[in-house]
């Protein structure tokens, strides 16, 4: 009987340690990614800026752009300024804007893109979606997976430790997206891809069970991995699916109602999700959720992030709309105004404060 199997997209190379960054000259070489050396290096004016001294060295053959920020036209700029090189590949390296342009601007080139974060914010780094503030708000483009990420541990440890805590916000927050997915299943007929529903809830659950902290390697290695993994089920499903429910349309209804006051992406999707793991009933999966997220440092309540109890059911209310056909419990519950304030009143109860 003929075998049927499928490609799955991912990295060629997924280096996650301490030290790994040391070695990232030598991962392209022997991954075949660019044995001449030429290279289009990304950076921030930031924290890949200070990366760019220490990496200089063993990068010879590298020309380094400073993006100025993570805006559409940043990303075309970079485009267009790699385009009069002749470069093997593009490397990202900074926080998730730089990479975001970075993988814009390499694919607009037709160059594979090596990431190298310098943060754990969200798991954008590995993802097929560039997130680029444009004209009209924020916009997600299409592109092709990084060919290499590279994440040194010891590079992660000298980040803010309020970014840490935002991806593990965003990771958790898978296990509320597939419960969506499988909601969708049941009541609509959506088809969902068990392999990327599999990836991103053991990448979800990974971090919510694991009892170490931020200042431990072996979570951040965990977190790390997990982050990556959420990228590839994206990849495998082919949209967001795996990684974004209510939790991400609540996300979303933040920065649209919000913009000058929402606070990080990861903190505000952990919200949301132990926020939907109680609206679908889930009590002791929310409490305990709640409890996780506390332990490390995040938001489980509006006040926690400066919004006040109205302004959070409005947007719980709003949510609906900024992901327009997809369907997740608020969808499924279309509460009233009343209603979800009864259920918050509840939710504040039953996490205690």
């Amino acid at each position: 009987m003929p075998v049927l199997t499928r490609l799955i997209p991912s990295p060629v190379v997924v280096d996650i340690r301490p030290g790994a960054l040391d070695d990232l000259a030598c991962v392209l070489a022997d991954e075949r990614i660019s044995h001449s050396g030429k290279l289009a290096v990304a950076v921030s004016g930031g924290s890949g800026a200070g990366l760019r001294e220490r990496l200089a060295p063993a990068l010879p053959g590298a020309t380094w752009y400073e993006v100025g920020g993570g805006t559409l036209d940043d990303a075309v700029r970079l485009a267009s300024d790699i385009k009069a090189g002749r470069f093997d590949a593009v490397v990202g390296l900074g926080g998730g804007k730089i990479i975001d342009c970075a993988k814009f601007a390499a694919a607009r080139v037709g160059l594979p893109l090596v990431a190298v974060p310098t943060n754990l914010a969200h798991d954008g780094l590995c993802s097929p979606v560039a997130t680029l503030d444009n004209d009209a708000g924020r916009g997600s483009y299409g592109v092709p997976n990084p060919i290499a990420v590279v994440i040194d541990l010891d590079v992660i440890r000298e980040a803010p430790v309020r970014f840490v805590r935002a991806g593990i916000g965003d990771a958790v927050s898978n296990i509320s997206a597939i419960a969506d997915w499988e909601l969708a299943h049941r009541v609509k007929g959506e088809k969902i891809d068990g392999l990327a529903a599999a990836i991103a809830r053991q990448a979800g659950e990974a971090v919510l069970r694991h009892p170490g902290g931020i200042g431990n390697t072996d979570f951040l290695q965990v977190l790390a991995e997990a982050l990556v993994l959420s990228g590839i089920a994206m990849s495998v499903s082919g949209d967001s699916r795996p990684s974004s429910g209510a939790c991400h349309e609540i996300n979303h209804a933040f920065d649209l109602l919000y913009p000058r006051r929402a606070a990080a992406h990861g903190e505000q999707c952990g919200l949301g999700a132990a926020f939907a793991m109680y609206l679908r009933g889930a009590h002791e999966e929310s409490a305990y959720m709640a409890e996780v997220l506390r332990r490390h440092g995040l938001p489980v309540l509006p006040e926690e992030i400066g919004f006040t109890e109205d302004e959070f059911v409005r947007a719980v209310e709003f949510a609906p709309q900024t992901r327009p056909g997809r369907y997740t419990i608020l969808e499924h519950l279309d509460l009233t105004t009343d209603q979800i304030k009864d259920i918050y009143a509840d939710y504040v109860k039953a996490i205690g404060s």
